[in-house]
């Protein structure tokens, strides 16, 4: 076996891991200990694959400089689809789904798992995924990193991992490094984690996660 050949082989199975630890973790009851320790395992996951299978490319500074506003805008329309996702039943229970797991938790430790889950992706995904990728780096980086986040058979997931996934691929792909898609996911999770729970304070909880309560 060459080693692009490895490599592929070994990417590949950080992934079924990674995937596998983050439906683990999202399908644990909200700021419990076994939420937080599968969801550092999966970022760890992301970050140790990410590294060793790397090294992570950092890129141009120059493409840093505008990650930060990159991330705000990212947020102003997810929150403007927010408030027209909140009156579409499917929507409203997906999204608020993924959204008890920082709306239960101390603000502070969701922010954590946010950022550090965050800070992985980008050194794996748009690290080894992206140059393993081929000649289509942006697509297939991208439809890897949705068909991940598919495994949480969260649909609200999935459409997010896909625009933004696009978003940092092509940021990868104008920089030629990490840093700027992980600042772009940083500064967006961060105002995710602030302030898209408020847009969602009635919801009506998942089925699964009412079970989960009464069964306690």
């Amino acid at each position: 076996m060459t080693v692009a050949s490895w490599r592929r082989v070994a990417v590949t199975g950080c992934t079924v891991l990674g995937a596998g630890l983050l439906r683990a973790s999202l399908s644990a009851r909200p700021d419990s200990r076994a939420f937080y320790g599968l969801s550092l395992a999966t970022a760890a996951a992301w970050t140790v694959g990410g590294t060793v299978l790397g090294p992570p490319r950092l890129g141009n500074k120059s493409g840093a400089l505008f990650a930060l506003p990159i991330g705000g805008a990212a947020f102003g329309v997810f929150y403007g689809c927010a408030l027209v996702a909140r009156r579409i039943p499917t929507l409203n229970r997906a999204i608020s789904d993924v959204l008890r797991y920082a709306d239960q938790a101390p603000p502070g430790r969701a922010l954590f798992i946010a950022l550090v889950s965050g800070a992985g992706e980008e050194l794996f995904f748009r690290g080894p995924v992206y140059t393993v990728a081929g000649t289509c780096p942006v697509a297939v980086s991208t439809g890897v990193y949705c068909l991940t986040t598919t495994a949480t058979r969260n649909p609200a997931l999935a459409l997010a991992s896909a625009l933004m996934g696009t978003v940092f691929g092509l940021q990868r792909r104008a920089t030629g490094g990490v840093v700027a898609p992980l600042l772009t996911h940083l500064t967006w999770s961060t105002l995710i984690i602030r302030h898209l729970p408020a847009v969602f304070p009635n919801s009506p909880r998942p089925q699964c996660f009412s079970q989960k309560q009464s069964e306690r």
